[in-house]
């Protein structure tokens, strides 16, 4: 991706908020270095929810909790207890209509809810996804320049041996 695009155009993705139409190359290594990319996604996303919103998450992580699992089937086995075997005159007994009326409206309740709630963090799974490019996008940006250093580095240190190791020969030559 680095070699389709310039370095001024992957610096508008990485900092969208900085003109760098006259930059050069070291002015842009030095803005990303100074500029935090990282955001914490779960505030950012937190500040957006409505009361609704926060609700359908709080729902959301109780009915899929054991906590509600296992409330609920005793809440279950205790309706078919009283309705089947201690109560003269059930209302409801078997085969359970009611329970079964209850269980389909607490479905069709429950089921849209939860489902907001994972579309909500699937959105959030989207921003942090899109951050993490950033981040991605901007360290390699900084690696590819530190390596282009690095080998210039070793360029010069190769030359200076090389003058180095000539003065050296030419001084004990002349020894």
């Amino acid at each position: 991706m680095v070699d389709r695009l310039s370095k001024q155009d992957l610096l508008k993705i990485v900092l969208e908020e900085v003109d760098n139409s006259n930059l050069i190359e070291e002015e842009i290594i030095h803005i990303l270095i100074n500029e935090k990319i990282a955001k914490d996604i779960t505030e950012i996303h937190q500040k957006k929810l409505t009361f609704g919103d926060k609700m359908s998450d709080k729902l959301a992580v109780f009915a899929g909790s054991w906590r509600f699992i296992i409330g609920f089937g005793v809440v279950l086995i205790a309706w078919i207890i009283v309705n089947s075997s201690l109560l003269r005159h059930p209302y409801d007994p078997y085969p359970f209509i009611l329970l079964n009326l209850i269980l389909s409206c607490l479905a069709a309740i429950q089921a849209p809810v939860i489902m907001m709630s994972q579309n909500r963090q699937e959105e959030k799974d989207r921003i942090r996804s899109k951050n993490d490019y950033k981040i991605n996008l901007k360290s390699e940006l900084i690696i590819e320049d530190l390596h282009k250093k690095i080998d210039i580095v070793l360029k010069n240190q190769e030359e200076l041996l090389k003058i180095t190791t000539k003065n050296n020969y030419e001084a004990s030559a002349k020894l």
